[in-house]
């Protein structure tokens, strides 16, 4: 079992990683869980469905009832309808401040749980349980939020957890999507941290068919990034914005698609071609990396199907509603080269003219694939 401490400014937590981490909730949790008046599992409907009897077993060392709140799989539970139904359930089941919430879903499930902990009362406690690739990323570092229909992650809270169990066996039963979503954030982990983690990931011929015991030790490396991280910049004034690469152009893919209509890590894959693209100009990537990265993701099933379907003025649109936008201008974690992320602001037209650049290099891939 693998296990590292996110250590920030007066808050400590540790993120456990294995095939059996449940069994904490007996051991290093029992005082927690004993301490809390309820308890309350804030469930993707989905996983539920599967393997929530899993996590109500290990539960069963508590006293307390553990009362269940099922919300829509995915991005559909982002929204401000659901976090209110969220609040009224807790309220309804007579809960205080002293007690305990657990996020039992993917990285969507755990912004809206980390948000309701975050605000329920003024703050109350949280576990995440995550069940995704995907959520090795959103699970630590404890930014929390909805959507809106103008954007992603537009109201929210910094709401740190008191622990992360991931359970690794649940992976097993990700479709596809899930898994091209999640390799998607560990590749992005790879690229602002380490050229030679990089190379290995863009080498890996089971990139989204990972086994259970290689995956387990390369979300530990995407989690040690976060977790360095976030260390240093709890809240995102200086390195922590380094975690944004591929996320601006990312989030309007997202968006334009309508939240869930292609996963945010497919969407965050084709926002780290457009700021490979971008750093060509503006940082020193090579257009063989890019043009290479383009390949590496088309091969491993991820499209760039919206670049082609959409103009760059409706992506615009929303960039200009984006948390990391000021004045009119845009800004974008570029690298200067592979593990060295910059952040640097943009104006429309040099994007504008960046984003005609990738749609050819992309046309220019569909001949070579077609030829």
């Amino acid at each position: 079992m693998g296990k590292l401490t996110v250590g920030i400014q007066n808050h400590a937590y540790d993120v456990h990683i294995g095939s059996d981490t449940y069994q904490l909730l007996a051991t290093e949790y029992q005082d927690l869980l004993g301490s809390a008046d309820h308890i309350a599992i804030i469930a993707d409907q989905q996983v539920a469905e599967i393997h929530l009897p899993l996590l109500l077993d290990a539960l069963e060392v508590t006293n307390s009832e553990v009362a269940v709140k099922l919300v829509p799989s995915g991005e559909s539970c982002k929204t401000s309808a659901v976090y209110l139904e969220c609040l009224s359930f807790l309220l309804n089941k007579g809960f205080t401040r002293n007690s305990l919430l657990i996020a039992f879903g993917g990285g969507a499930c755990g912004d809206l749980t980390g948000f309701v902990a975050a605000t329920f009362m003024r703050g109350i406690r949280y576990l995440h349980c995550p069940t995704t690739i995907l959520a090795h990323d959103s699970a630590v570092g404890g930014k929390t939020a909805i959507n809106m229909p103008e954007g992603k992650n537009m109201v929210g809270a910094f709401h740190q957890p008191l622990g992360v169990l991931f359970q690794t066996e649940l992976f097993k039963t990700l479709p596809p999507v899930e898994v091209r979503s999640g390799m998607a954030e560990l590749l992005k982990h790879a690229f602002i941290s380490d050229e030679n983690w990089t190379e290995e990931l863009l080498n890996e011929p089971s990139f989204t068919e990972p086994s259970i015991d290689w995956l387990q030790v390369e979300l530990l490396k995407g989690i040690q990034v976060k977790a360095k991280i976030v260390e240093e910049d709890e809240f995102e004034h200086s390195s922590r914005k380094f975690l944004n690469f591929g996320h601006t152009f990312g989030h309007a893919v997202e968006a334009i698609c309508g939240f869930g209509g292609l996963s945010h890590g497919e969407s965050v894959m084709i926002g780290m071609a457009y700021s490979l693209l971008l750093s060509e100009s503006e940082g020193g990537v090579s257009a063989q990396l890019t043009n290479r990265f383009i390949d590496f993701a088309r091969k491993n099933g991820y499209t760039f199907q919206p670049i082609m379907d959409y103009d760059f003025e409706e992506f615009a649109e929303y960039m200009d509603k984006d948390k990391k936008a000021s004045h009119g201008k845009w800004h974008f974690v570029l690298l200067e080269k592979v593990g060295q992320p910059i952040v640097k602001e943009l104006t429309k037209a040099s994007c504008d003219a960046a984003f005609h650049q990738l749609r050819e290099r992309i046309k220019k891939g569909d001949g070579k694939n077609d030829g």
